[in-house]
C-alpha cells in the first residue's frame, strides 16, 4: 500500500456537489487498494470559476504525480469545455446518461444549470422539510401521547446505536417521519417497552449493534464511565434483543452496515414506499 500514490479526486458540480460525490464514492468504492484524496467544489456555475478549478486540478497533478480523477455534473458547455483543459480523468456524469436518455424519451434535456433544485417547490421537497422537523421533534424518545400516529416508522434500541442518524437519513432522503425511542435499563427491569409504545408496534423497528463497537461510541462520549463499560454495553444490547424478540420486533444489527444499507432494509421491511430523488 505504501508504493500506491495517493491521487486528488474532484467532485465538481453547478450546484452542491453531493450527486457528483455520491456516485463517484459508489464507484471508487470498487477499488479498497487505491488511496485517494477527496475535493468537493460546488457551484461552479460559470467559466471564471471553472478556470480556477481546472487550475486547482494541475496543481493537484504536480503535488501528486498522477493525474487527478474529476467526476463532474456540470451542464454548461462552456464550463465543461473549461474544465476539460486541464489534465485529469474527467467522467462527465450527465455527459454519460443524458445523451441515452434523449435518444429513449424522443426530447432534448433542458441542460438548465440547477435544474435540480426546482425539486425545492415539490410536493416531495416539502415532505421532506416535515419529515426532517418530525424527526429533530421525536427524537430520543421525545413524544407526547398521541404523536406517533403521524410517525411512518418508530426506531428501537439502545443509546448510540444509530437510531437518530438513521431517522435524519430517512427524513432527508425519502420524507419518512421517523421517531426514535431508546431503550434502557429501566425498560430491562420493568420488563416492557417503554412509554406508548405499545400501541405502534405495528410502526416499530430496532437497531442493535456489537457490544465492543458500542463501547467504543460510548467511550468517546462518556470516557471511563459505566454507560461506556464493554460488560455494562455486553448487557444492555442482549437484554434489548431479549425484548425484541418476545415482543416481535423487526430489527437489524448496525455495526458493519451503512447508513444508507440500514435505511433501504427498513423501507423494505417496514413497507414504505418512498421515492429517492
Amino acid at each position: 500500500m505504501s508504493d500506491v500514490p495517493t491521487r486528488t479526486v474532484f467532485f465538481i458540480s453547478d450546484g452542491t456537489g453531493i450527486t457528483a460525490e455520491t456516485l463517484g464514492h459508489s464507484l471508487l468504492a470498487q477499488f479498497p487498494e487505491a488511496r485517494f484524496r477527496q475535493m468537493r467544489v460546488p457551484f461552479v456555475d460559470d467559466i471564471d470559476k471553472a478556470i480556477d478549478c481546472a487550475t486547482q486540478i494541475r496543481e493537484a497533478a504536480r503535488e501528486d504525480g498522477v493525474r487527478p480523477l474529476v467526476f463532474s455534473t456540470l451542464v454548461n458547455p462552456d464550463t465543461v469545455a473549461a474544465l476539460r483543459k486541464a489534465d485529469a480523468l474527467f467522467m462527465d456524469l450527465f455527459e454519460r446518461f443524458i445523451g441515452p436518455l434523449e435518444v429513449e424519451l424522443g426530447q432534448r434535456s433542458t441542460h438548465a444549470v440547477g435544474r435540480f433544485h426546482g425539486v425545492a417547490e415539490s410536493n416531495d421537497y416539502k415532505r421532506r422539510i416535515e419529515a426532517i422537523n418530525f424527526a429533530l421533534a421525536h427524537d430520543d424518545g421525545v413524544s407526547s401521547n398521541g404523536e406517533l400516529e403521524e410517525a411512518d416508522v418508530v426506531l428501537v434500541g439502545v443509546s448510540r446505536s444509530g437510531k437518530t442518524p438513521t431517522s435524519l437519513y430517512l427524513a432527508m432522503q425519502f420524507g419518512v417521519k421517523a421517531a426514535n425511542y431508546p431503550l434502557i435499563p429501566e425498560d430491562f427491569e420493568r420488563n416492557r417497552l417503554p412509554g406508548e409504545l405499545h400501541k405502534y408496534r405495528g410502526k416499530l423497528f430496532g437497531l442493535t449493534i456489537a457490544p465492543e463497537r458500542l463501547s467504543q461510541i460510548r467511550q468517546e462520549r462518556r470516557p471511563n464511565s459505566r454507560y461506556a463499560s464493554l460488560d455494562n454495553c455486553r448487557y444492555e444490547i442482549e437484554a434489548a434483543q431479549k425484548l425484541m424478540r418476545r415482543e416481535n420486533i423487526r430489527w437489524l444489527d448496525s455495526t458493519t452496515k451503512s447508513i444508507e444499507e440500514i435505511s433501504a432494509t427498513i423501507l423494505q421491511t417496514v413497507r414504505l414506499d418512498r421515492p429517492g430523488y
